[in-house]
């Protein structure tokens, strides 16, 4: 008599319509992991029992994202990089009914992502705006079982948001793409002026200058030190230091801390002197910003501060910025 099969144990649970034990999940570990093999069947058969919407453990929670990212990064050659083919598969299968349904299949892409050395640009921009369309609608994984406004940014979505852009980097991206600015930008016009999360002022102003900085032809600090969280948009003075402190204070604990207590302070210190030879804004940032900010007739809170931060820092505003520059003082 044949061996059952994790097809054949994920049938079983399925057709039985009973709860996922964590007695289950531990069934499903042997499975996966028994032969220190995961392989693309084993993959499919997790997906058809989390679309099948049992009640659930904590642990299958768990067990699920781990799963699939361990499936699509660490099981293929190469290890850790994840192909254009496994990249579609994975939206194909969180996508099945035409959107991310469940909390557990976005995590699932996070987990990819964030475990993976590079990964297809297309499935970081799957999660971002995954999580923009569900912020906008009032529905989607990150609504599931929460009592929050359509068109209201929530703390926690700030956070899912800042840990869709750091896994980017492992897409090969060490600044904020174009693509992810637009989508940024898209999410702040669409929420307007609506009570968002502290929170997403400081991420979508440090993501914008972060990918406006690049244009410029300055390498920017990497994503997970430009997207840090801290509440730098309280600070006394405002953007203390202009662009080159905002960026230097992301080495250390802050724009007043001394230098030589940084452990980057070498790397700041290039970076300053990068900063003075790229801050000029060009012609083409300026009509990529001015294209951007009005795009929806409106100059929101979020758009002047990251106006009043430009000015600031930079010797040399464009003059077809000046319009926007005067209305944002």
């Amino acid at each position: 008599m044949a061996k059952p099969t994790l097809k054949d144990f994920v049938a079983a649970k399925i057709s039985a319509g009973e709860r996922i034990e964590d007695d289950d999940v531990l069934t499903l570990r042997r499975y996966i992991y028994g032969d220190m093999v995961v392989s693309a069947d084993e993959a499919s058969a997790l997906f058809r029992l989390n679309n099948a919407k049992l009640p659930a453990t904590d642990s299958w929670h768990h067990l699920f994202p781990e799963a699939i990212g361990d499936i699509l990064v660490n099981q293929v050659r190469p290890e850790g990089y994840v192909s254009e083919e496994n990249a579609a598969w994975l939206i194909g299968q969180v996508t099945a009914d035409g959107h991310i349904c469940t909390a557990n299949e976005l995590e699932a892409v996070l987990k990819v992502l964030e475990k993976a050395r590079q990964a297809p640009a297309s499935l970081e921009q799957f999660a971002l705006q995954t999580v923009a369309s569900s912020v906008i609608s009032g529905d989607g994984p990150t609504r599931h079982g929460k009592a929050l406004k359509p068109g209201v940014i929530s703390d926690a979505e700030v956070e899912l948001l800042r840990r869709v852009l750091y896994a980017g980097a492992g897409c090969g991206g060490i600044a904020v793409s174009k693509a992810e600015a637009e989508v940024l930008f898209d999410l702040n016009d669409a929420t307007i002026e609506a009570e968002n999360s502290p929170a997403w002022s400081e991420l979508f102003a440090k993501a914008v200058a972060n990918y406006m900085m690049a244009m410029s032809g300055y390498t920017p600090p990497p994503r997970d030190v430009a997207l840090a969280r801290e509440d730098w948009l309280a600070q006394p003075g405002g953007f203390q230091g202009g662009i080159a402190g905002f960026f230097k204070s992301m080495f250390g604990g802050g724009p007043d801390e001394a230098v030589s207590s940084d452990p980057f302070a070498d790397r700041g210190a290039a970076m300053s002197a990068e900063i003075a030879a790229n801050e000029v804004v060009t012609a083409v940032e300026a009509g990529w910003l001015i294209d951007r900010i009005g795009r929806d007739g409106l100059l929101h809170e979020n758009e002047k501060a990251l106006l009043r931060f430009i000015q600031q820092e930079s010797p040399d505003i464009h003059p077809a910025l000046r319009p926007l520059m005067d209305r944002a003082l």
